[in-house]
């Protein structure tokens, strides 16, 4: 599966990633036939199962999803549950579930069912489903990522797939100063399109990363706030993958640490701070207050939902367990064309959302929405959003600002 846009930068962020192939998944048995995308696929249900109103997918559904493997070597075999739930506005929203990699479900966005053509999106793997309906209502015959056919089944008490038990929670790191045990850095494949950073476990993984993206992300800075070295710093991308030399789980601080080390360690990164006046986003509250954010009663030292969803007008960030100092950091590494600065003096950390179209001068200048792709209009912009949903603002002042000068640096030292 190639990746279609990465819109979602998270560095402190568990997620997990499924590399969809493109060979064909076997379902025995043969009687409705389906077309989907040009291509002809048959399920039969049992004789005996009873016909459903094809306007109600509610319910568990479950398929097997048959990867390619490389070379001679056989592929993957997946096991896939889809949870489809209506909501009494008619609408329809759905959990994807692979459950022979993880107890977790992914979100999924953009789920429809128009006649009996359904779809459903997965916009943290970057990948969408598309398929057809039985005229029994007891299958959908389609194709994940548009080349993989995948057919699930309406799953009964007596067929369902059980779903695993989430793993106990792993022991925080208690090493307060860790450091990379394994890491190896390769040059990106150019082929493999989009940019990402995750945490999975006790692994650290990027894509697409230059060395400029990693000092941002590492130091919390924009691209405005780093200056010299040499054009490679910004242009060559790499892939970075790394794990801790220390038992237990890290937190957001333990891991930037880790990558703090490694810059220096293998790229012979060097620099000094300066203080320089730049122009710079300012987020502070309104008049009336803040509104429509709930204290976060998690005890994870991390943030969720700091990522990015297609919804039908524009994106949709659905934060959760979130300061406004990261907020604010986040939204300037991936958003913004400028630095943020963040002078609500709120304190603790947040669940809230925040639905907004961005414009051409964000997310560098590429937007992954338009508002012509929406039938039901465009959600307001950032700075109304930000107003209207959360009760802050957003203005634009010159302000002090750290700047990070590089010194001196190289290209990164062998694996």
């Amino acid at each position: 599966m190639n990746w279609q846009q990465s819109i979602t930068l998270r560095p402190i962020r568990a997620a997990l990633i499924i590399v969809m192939g493109a060979a064909g998944a076997c379902v025995p048995g043969f009687a409705q036939t389906h077309s989907v995308d040009g291509t002809e696929a048959q399920v039969v249900s049992p004789s005996d199962a009873p016909k459903h109103d094809i306007s109600d997918i509610s319910g568990d559904w479950q398929g097997t999803l048959q990867l390619s493997g490389g070379g001679t070597q056989p592929g993957r075999t997946l096991r896939i549950v889809l949870k489809i739930t209506k909501a009494p506005d008619g609408s329809w929203s759905a959990l994807n579930y692979s459950i022979d990699q993880s107890s977790q479900p992914m979100k999924t966005t953009e789920v429809t069912l128009q006649g009996r053509a359904f779809k459903y999106s997965i916009p943290s793997i970057g990948g969408s489903y598309e398929g057809q309906l039985s005229t029994d209502g007891n299958s959908i015959a389609g194709n994940w990522a548009r080349t993989t056919p995948l057919v699930f089944l309406r799953a009964t008490k007596e067929t369902a797939w059980e779903i695993p038990a989430p793993p106990p929670p792993r022991k925080p790191m208690t090493e307060p100063n860790p450091s990379f045990e394994v890491a190896t850095i390769k040059p990106s494949n150019p082929e493999v399109p989009g940019k990402y950073f995750r945490v999975v476990g006790r692994t650290y993984t990027t894509h697409g990363t230059s060395l400029a993206d990693l000092i941002q992300i590492t130091y919390g800075l924009h691209p405005k706030q780093i200056e010299g070295g040499p054009a490679w710093v910004h242009d060559e991308k790499f892939d970075l993958f790394g794990t801790p030399d220390a038992e237990g789980e890290p937190n957001g601080k333990q891991w930037l640490l880790m990558i703090q080390k490694l810059l220096t360690d293998r790229f012979g990164l060097a620099f000094h701070h300066e203080q320089r006046e730049l122009s710079t986003y300012v987020l502070s509250v309104e008049k009336g207050g803040p509104k429509n954010f709930t204290p976060s009663g998690s005890s994870n030292p991390l943030p969720q939902g700091l990522e990015f969803l297609r919804v039908p007008g524009g994106l949709l960030l659905p934060a959760k367990n979130t300061t406004m100092a990261q907020f604010a950091q986040m939204m300037q590494q991936v958003v913004l064309d400028r630095p943020m600065t963040d002078r609500t003096g709120m304190t603790g950390k947040f669940d809230f959302q925040l639905t907004f179209m961005p414009d051409e001068t964000q997310f560098d200048g590429h937007p992954p929405v338009a508002p012509s792709q929406n039938d039901a209009g465009p959600a307001p912009s950032l700075y109304e959003a930000v107003q209207q949903q959360l009760g802050l603002k957003i203005t634009v002042e010159k302000v002090p600002t750290d700047v990070l000068v590089i010194d001196s640096v190289q290209q990164p030292s062998p694996n």
